[in-house]
């Protein structure tokens, strides 16, 4: 049995407030997308909000962050906590373009190692990749001493990297871990939308 974790728990300053997992682009919103596309390649999703009213709409689970103001790494550690998975896909709700192949062959790949993740010329993506439920005692050791930055955890436990060369034929558009940070970056994704969808 897989799992699924969507972190949606980030405070989106930049965007007043409003969560970016909820955004539209298309014809759905960002989250929907993700939830569509884990769906053909987990058993469960949940997804790891502090604003769980936000997230009713999705017809999935909504868990709280066990310990708030941590970042990505809290996130981390409420999903491997609350999944009783032996592997979780963590994917970040901010992330409109992954695709289910790729996925697919991310899950494939993390029955390998404690951690499968993609590395691409801006460096590795921890949150898009597939982790082992037995990585959360380090999760919790690194959080302990405060140690927040997620690939940290790579010195401690065994990994599989994936390679850009591994992934080109997953990225058509050469957009697959295009994330949305700022209002520009949300502007972009809409104009990289319009142009997946031709």
């Amino acid at each position: 049995m897989s799992t699924a974790a969507i972190l949606a728990g980030g405070q989106a300053r930049r965007f007043d407030g409003y969560q970016k997992p909820l955004l539209p682009l298309g014809h759905q919103r960002i989250v929907d997308h993700l939830l569509d596309v884990l769906g053909t390649v987990v058993d469960n999703i949940f997804v790891v909000a502090n604003d769980q009213e936000q997230y009713q709409t999705c017809n999935v689970p909504v868990i709280r962050d066990i310990t708030a103001n941590l970042g990505p790494i809290g996130g981390l550690y409420t999903a491997l906590s609350h999944s009783d998975s032996n592997q979780v896909l963590i994917v970040a709700g901010d992330m409109p373009f992954l695709n289910a192949e790729f996925l697919q062959y991310l899950l494939e790949q993390g029955q390998f190692a404690d951690i499968a993740i993609p590395r691409t010329a801006d460096g590795y993506q921890p949150l898009c990749a597939s982790y082992r439920h037995t990585c959360v005692n380090v999760v919790a050791t690194h959080i302990k001493k405060r140690s927040l930055k997620i690939t940290n955890l790579l010195s401690d436990i065994t990994h599989r990297e994936i390679s850009d060369d591994k992934m080109i034929k997953f990225d058509r558009h050469g957009s697959m871990f295009f994330n949305i940070n700022t209002p520009a970056d949300y502007a972009r994704a809409l104009s990289l939308a319009a142009y997946h969808a031709l």
